[in-house]
């Protein structure tokens, strides 16, 4: 996910493993997880119900989670799973800022308060290796406790694969994701008789022709905030011309590798045509800015595809068309981020907290949980045709995310994977937002990002 809506975007990484003890605090291992519940005994919604009940009723578990659409819509599920399991939940909710410090300190200080934490991609890296959150494949691979109708492999690959994971474990359950699409005014497309992009080359070529085409009209908005905003938007398209941050093999920083200052210099050309302040924009200002209609494109977060198509936040509602991230010089890619649910590693009531995490997630209650307002994480969602007629942008939502994982199947991270990446990101975007504003060139500011990321990361 944007963030507080998406997630995408601003702190980050690494993931998990862990032991603990009998009971409740079982040990953690790669191999399959022994229950003591029969798979018989959980194959309906209800017969699993009844035995979480017997065996956990009357335990409580706490929860640590971000403000976030999809929060919103667990909560108002918690009350059916409360009754149906007896399992009572304590629900902590914060702003995203500061959820991460009080997980943090939750580890550090080994008080063991929170049993099931809301985890963003970017932290997974950090999260694992400093074994804060618990590895997750032994829950998955036993049967009785993760039932069928849970469903896996129904959530979407790049999810599944791309944001939960570290060092070859699972250590999350995708529940809000996103990659990048663009919107676009069909209502001007058509007026100019001009078709939404498909290759980058395209792209900048429709954004210098709207820009300044109508009175207050823009060509693009996107969000390039000096710091993490203009990386994460230099992110959004640096992939597609075969650059990147760090090399996943070697694990040596890449930023002056010229496939990335083609990317940066693509980037501050495109911006060219956005408003003259769009390097203040995080995306809250570049959706509003589209959805006001000052801008003909927008490329951003598909978890923001509702704020787009509400009548009661948007201007061009009804006016409105979906594309994926174009295709660059370095064939099609698209981002990557979102939020998990994990199991804290100091938890005492690691099986009732996974009965929590397996109801609120599985595939038996997805449709619900959209039609809450979660976000989406599951191909059956995607291709449900109620849901989609409700959000139009679904089908190009899962071609989006299909682009997103040619870079997981690749063995490349959208989000790289480093420890200290959330300190480099900032850095890098300090640079980008020089070049935007004609200080540097996009090589010199590539060759300084470089350089202090090799410092940071030591590499």
């Amino acid at each position: 996910m944007v963030r507080k809506y998406s997630f995408i975007v601003f702190a980050f990484w690494m993931v998990f493993l862990l032991a603990a003890c009998a009971g409740n605090t079982e040990n953690s291992s790669s191999e399959k997880k022994d229950s003591g519940i029969s798979e018989g005994e959980t194959k309906t919604l209800q017969t699993w119900g009844k035995t979480i009940k017997e065996k956990y009723g009357g335990t409580e578990i706490n929860l640590a989670f971000a403000s976030h659409p999809s929060t919103d819509s667990f909560e108002k599920m918690t009350k059916d799973f409360e009754e149906l399991t007896g399992i009572k939940v304590k629900w902590e909710v914060m702003e995203e800022t500061y959820l991460k410090n009080k997980q943090l300190l939750d580890y550090t200080g080994k008080s063991g308060r929170y049993d099931v934490l809301m985890v963003d991609g970017f932290w997974m890296n950090e999260y694992g290796a400093k074994k804060i959150v618990e590895p997750l494949d032994p829950y998955i691979q036993d049967k009785a406790i993760t039932p069928d109708w849970f469903d896996y492999e129904d959530i979407v690959p790049a999810y599944r694969n791309g944001i939960s994971q570290f060092d070859g474990k699972t250590y999350g359950i995708p529940t809000a994701g996103e990659t990048r699409f663009i919107a676009y005014r069909k209502d001007l497309f058509e007026k100019y008789d001009k078709l939404p992009p498909e290759t980058m080359e395209e792209f900048l070529e429709l954004a210098q022709f709207f820009n300044g085409k109508e009175e207050d009209l823009y060509g693009v908005s996107m969000r390039a905030q000096r710091g993490i905003h203009a990386a994460s938007g230099l992110m959004t398209i640096m992939y597609n011309f075969g650059g990147g941050f760090i090399d996943p093999k070697s694990e040596k920083v890449t930023i002056h590798d010229p496939k990335t200052v083609e990317a940066i210099e693509f980037y501050v050309d495109l911006l060219k045509n956005a408003p003259k302040d769009v390097g203040t924009y995080t995306h809250e200002e570049a959706l509003s800015t589209f959805t006001s209609g000052r801008a003909a494109m927008w490329l951003d977060a598909t978890a923001l595809a509702n704020r787009i198509l509400d009548p009661n936040s948007s201007e061009v509602y009804d006016k409105v068309g979906f594309a994926p991230t174009p295709e660059g010089p370095g064939g099609r890619a698209s981002a990557l981020a979102g939020w998990n649910m994990s199991l804290s590693s100091l938890s005492k009531n690691k099986d009732a907290a996974w009965a929590f995490i397996i109801y609120m997630n599985s595939k038996e209650k997805a449709k619900e949980y959209v039609s809450n307002g979660g976000i989406p994480v599951r191909t059956s969602v995607y291709e449900d045709e109620e849901l989609a007629a409700e959000n139009p942008s679904f089908p190009v939502q899962l071609q989006a995310l299909e682009d997103a994982n040619v870079l997981v199947e690749k063995g490349i991270s959208w989000i790289p994977q480093n420890e200290r990446l959330g300190q480099a990101l900032d850095r890098i975007g300090y640079f980008i937002s020089a070049a935007l504003e004609g200080s540097l060139t996009a090589e010199e500011a590539a060759q300084q990002a470089q350089k202090e990321m090799e410092d940071i990361v030591g590499k």
